[in-house]
Formats: C-alpha cells, structure tokens, sequence
C-alpha cells in the first residue's frame, strides 16, 4: 500500500473519530446551571403537593364517566364548562397509576388513523387510544426509567415517543408506538418496555420537539447551563448528541420550528423560542454546532416566564407566566400578546386578562384558536382570529378542577388540541384523563 493510500485511511480514521466524540455531550456540554430559578418554583409545587397529600386530595378518587354534554346550567357533571362537552374520563386509578398526572401529547397513526393519548403520571407514561372518545382503551404503561416524579414531559417524532423527567438520572425513553396496533385494553393495565435509551444526560425539566426536522430540544437538563441541550432523531431509536444552546442560561421551555414567519431574513431556517424564566429568547438554531441567540427581552411584572406558543403565520406569539397571579397585584389569569414580525426586535403589544382567578401553566395554538391549561380554571379556549391588534376573547371552557378556584398548582397540568377528530385531551393532575370536544360557538 503507497504512503498517499496510508495517510488517506489516517486521515480518515481521524476524522472519523472526531465525529464520534463530537457524537456525545462532553466539556461544556457538562456545564449546569447556574442557580435556576425554576428551583423556587419545584420548592413552591412540592409544598403544595404534600399538603394535597395530607389533605387527601392528591389524587382525587373520583369515577370513571361517559359522555356528558355540558348542559344549560353550565355543568357537565360536576364541571363547570361552556361550549365544552365530556366525552369520557378516565381517572388516575385506570391510567395505571396510584400517583398524580401530568404531561400529555398525542399520536395519530399514519396507516390506521388511530387517535392515542400519551398521558405522563408520577411513575411512568399510559397510552391510551381515544379513537372512540367516548369509549378511551387504556393500552399499557411504560414505567419510569429510575423514580418517580411530579414531572414528566413528552413529545413524537415519526411514530416513536420521546419521554423525559425530573426523576433522577431519567435520561431520555424511546418507545416505538407502532407497537400500540397490537394492543388491547388488560386489566391490569400492561407493562411496556422502553424500544430505546438517551443517556447524554440525566433529569430533565422539558422536552421540544421539531417534527420537521427530526430534533429534539431538551431543556431544564443539568448540561448545557440548563438550555437547549439538541438530540439529532432522525434515526428513532439511535438518538444522538447534536449540540448545545447556552448563552442564556436555564430554559424552561421552548418551540421549535422551521421558520415561515414575516422575518425574511430568517426563512427556512430552524428558529427556537425559548422560555427563559425571565426573558423571551430567540434562537437560530440551523447550524446544530453553533446556534445563534437573535434576541433576548423581558418584560414588565415578570414572575416566571413559563412557556408559550406562535400564531400558525408566526407573526405573533402567545406567553404565559406562572407565578404572575401568585405573586403579582393581578390575580386574573393572564395571557401576554407578543408581535415577532422581526426576530431581533420582538415587542409584547398587549395582556389578555380572564374572569378566573388562576395560574396558567401550558398553551398551545391551533387555527385561530389557543388552548391553555389553567391549572384551577382548566382548560380555557380563546379566540385569537384578532391577535395582530393584540386582542383575545375567551370563547369556550372546562373546568376539571371544581374544587380549586385560586392561583396555585392544582387543576389542570396540559391539553393536546391536535386530533384531526377535533377531539381534545387534558391531563389532570389529581383525577385524570378527560376526553372532550369544544362547539365552537362562531360557526
């Protein structure tokens, strides 16, 4: 073999070798955070989660129900609502769990159609297909990776499951959702195994999914200082280390998206808005080992900035804080209106304020309608067809917590409004999976 041939092959072994360790979160990768705050704010949800506990409401054992049409009086059962209707509900104790819930996302099978709840609870992750809302199959139960937690967190890229928590060394699940086609419902409810493993880091507050570009963003990780910590899937069960976003510090939650917005600067590349507890923070992430921080703004009454979700146009975006209505003068709940016509200069242009009296915790965007877990207050929809003049108008509810009417951290964890059905899922954290369906009373 010539000396040209041999250096070729060194050459190439070294570079490949090179790949391989950049494969992997190693030096500044390493770095946590410094002092979050969300640390305050877990302290806050624990002390109320063990006097819930004590009082014996966490969980609340209520029974199963069908469906129940929310009726004249404002109620479906027990709950308060308006243009909301119950579909079915299945409580924490048929879910599998003894503990409380948490996160939910969703799957729609691309060969059947089938409609599944992904339901995060205390010690693992139910799915459950709700095809039939009125008639939900609990299917099985992935068990946590390690411990149990009050946070768990879930997104899907190409009909495999992505599943993080606060829990100890978690790390990140895989699990193949194809494998639901072949479920039926047991009793007990089935234990399901984990298809594959993420170990680059441990416990994790959130995770980001990009279902475009087959990246996932976890965030709230001990790597990273806390911030967009990315996972190249694109390969599902081969998950690998794609690069880190630190210069602003802990991110609590983001989206990530490839971007169509107003911006033209900025067209057809991968864009983050990140949640930073204090700040909303735009990240150029096309370039996975060198992301670039556009912007980074606060806000007036800032408490904790939590998450939030863009308008389908990307022109505007909506932002909730957690511990505004906790801690703040206004006990309203309220909703930020930002315009992000321009990445570099995103101004908050408006605050919607509800009738409720009630933290908010997750939102998402679908059309013209925004759906946000309130936590106390439930799910409320709002009407955001004029969100450009900074305007929302609440148009529908349901209140999965009619015992609790105050701030705090009790009622309703998240939804997933994205069925093609029409069918929406809301995690409770002290009763359950609820399965309802919204009229829209502007049609």
């Amino acid at each position: 073999m010539s000396a040209t041939a041999l250096l070729f092959i060194g050459l190439f072994a070294a570079c490949q070798a090179q790949l391989n360790k950049t494969a992997h979160c190693v030096g500044r990768c390493r770095i946590p955070s410094d002092n979050p705050r969300v640390k305050e704010l877990m302290h806050l949800k624990m002390m109320e989660h063990e006097r819930c506990v004590r009082e014996h409401h966490c969980p609340t054992i209520v029974p199963a129900m069908a469906a129940t049409p929310c009726g004249a009086d404002g109620r479906s059962g027990e709950y308060p609502c308006q243009n909301v209707d119950l579909l079915s509900f299945v409580p924490l104790s048929e879910l599998g769990t003894y503990g409380d819930g948490n996160d939910i996302w969703g799957w729609t099978d691309p060969e059947t159609g089938r409609e599944y709840a992904i339901v995060g609870l205390y010690d693992g992750t139910t799915f459950v297909d709700v095809t039939d809302p009125t008639s939900p199959q609990v299917l099985g139960k992935l068990p946590t990776e390690t411990f149990g937690s009050m946070w768990r967190d879930i997104k899907v890229f190409n009909n495999h499951a992505y599943i993080v928590s606060e829990a100890s060394n978690h790390g990140m699940q895989v699990y193949d959702l194809t494998q639901l086609r072949d479920l039926s419902p047991s009793s007990p409810v089935r234990t399901l195994s984990t298809t594959a493993f993420y170990d680059e880091f441990g416990s994790t507050h959130n995770i980001v999914g990009n279902e475009e570009t087959g990246y996932m963003y976890a965030v709230g990780t001990r790597t990273c200082r806390g911030g967009l910590h990315m996972v190249d899937v694109n390969e599902p069960t081969d998950p690998k280390h794609a690069g880190c976003f630190d210069d602003d510090g802990y991110v609590h939650d983001a989206q990530c998206v490839i971007y169509r917005g107003p911006d033209e600067r900025y067209s057809g590349k991968e864009i983050c808005f990140c949640y930073n507890e204090d700040t909303l923070t735009i990240v150029d992430v096309q370039d996975k080992r060198n992301p670039v921080m556009i912007s980074r703004v606060p806000y007036i009454n800032n408490y904790y900035t939590h998450q939030g979700w863009l308008t389908e146009d990307q022109s505007h975006l909506l932002l909730d804080d957690e511990l505004d209505e906790l801690y703040g003068s206004e006990k309203n709940t309220r909703t930020l209106v930002w315009n992000v016509e321009r990445l570099d200069n995103p101004k908050h242009i408006n605050s919607f304020y509800s009738s409720q009296t009630a933290s908010d915790h997750n939102l998402y965007i679908k059309g013209d309608l925004a759906f946000e877990s309130n936590y106390c207050a439930g799910l409320r929809i709002l009407d955001v067809s004029e969100i450009e003049e900074g305007t929302l108008k609440e148009i529908g509810y349901f209140d999965v917590a009619p015992d609790c009417n105050a701030p705090g951290f009790s009622g309703a964890w998240s939804s997933y409004p994205y069925f093609n059905s029409g069918t929406i899922v809301v995690s409770s954290i002290e009763r359950g999976l609820f399965v309802l369906k919204f009229n829209d009373p502007r049609k």
